[in-house]
């Protein structure tokens, strides 16, 4: 099952990774693209968390914070 889900979540990483480069690649590139890029992005990610510990997750916090008072400028109540 993990592979099914692995080759479902790169061809629609790969779909959307194509269309932003305006790429035009066949189904099966396509695939591929998403698969090996969710497992070399997956790799960067875990190397980084590993790298930085605690760190990532402060500075994850940190952006979620940001990333919430600006939705709260926009769209909260007005005074």
């Amino acid at each position: 099952m993990p592979i099914l889900a692995l080759i479902v979540v790169g061809a629609a990483a790969g779909f959307l990774a194509t269309r932003l480069m305006k790429m035009e690649t066949d189904i099966p590139t396509t695939v591929a693209i998403g698969v090996i890029g969710a497992l070399l992005g997956g790799l960067v990610l875990r190397f980084l968390i590993a790298l930085t510990g605690l760190a990532a997750g402060f500075v994850g916090a940190v952006l979620g914070a940001v990333a919430l008072i600006w939705l709260w400028r926009i769209y909260g109540p007005r005074r």
